[in-house]
């Protein structure tokens, strides 16, 4: 279980349980974070209210996961630099140098890692 909550941006979140977004979602409050849906096309996820943008997400969050693939982050990643996160998760299928220069410039730390994997293993 997790030393500290952490409230984590979900880019990307879906109800379909067949998603890695969806799994993060439940995982994610399993071990006791709050996860922040970010889906432009439905209100809840989850039962937690959905924001269509990150810039839309009301408050800080500690942490951004992304499930959204390299092509749909550009107008994406503006939004997350605004939120100011500590880290941005880029999980498997969302790697994007072009995404990581803009993090870079603004000082926010980035990876690549399995969302999953890292709750898991005591990592995240």
């Amino acid at each position: 279980m997790p030393t500290r909550s952490e409230r984590v941006a979900v880019i990307g979140a879906s109800n379909n349980p067949e998603r890695y977004a969806n799994k993060a979602m439940k995982m994610l409050a399993d071990y006791g974070h709050e996860p922040v849906p970010v889906a432009p096309a439905v209100a809840t996820v989850e039962g937690r209210p959905a924001y269509a943008t990150p810039a839309a997400v009301p408050d800080k969050v500690d942490t951004v996961t992304m499930y959204v693939g390299p092509a749909r982050q550009g107008a994406l990643i503006d939004g997350i630099i605004a939120l100011a996160p500590r880290r941005v998760i880029f999980n498997p299928g969302t790697e994007n140098q072009a995404s990581y220069d803009k993090l870079d410039a603004a000082g926010i730390e980035h990876f690549e890692a399995c969302t999953l994997v890292l709750l898991r293993t005591g990592q995240f």
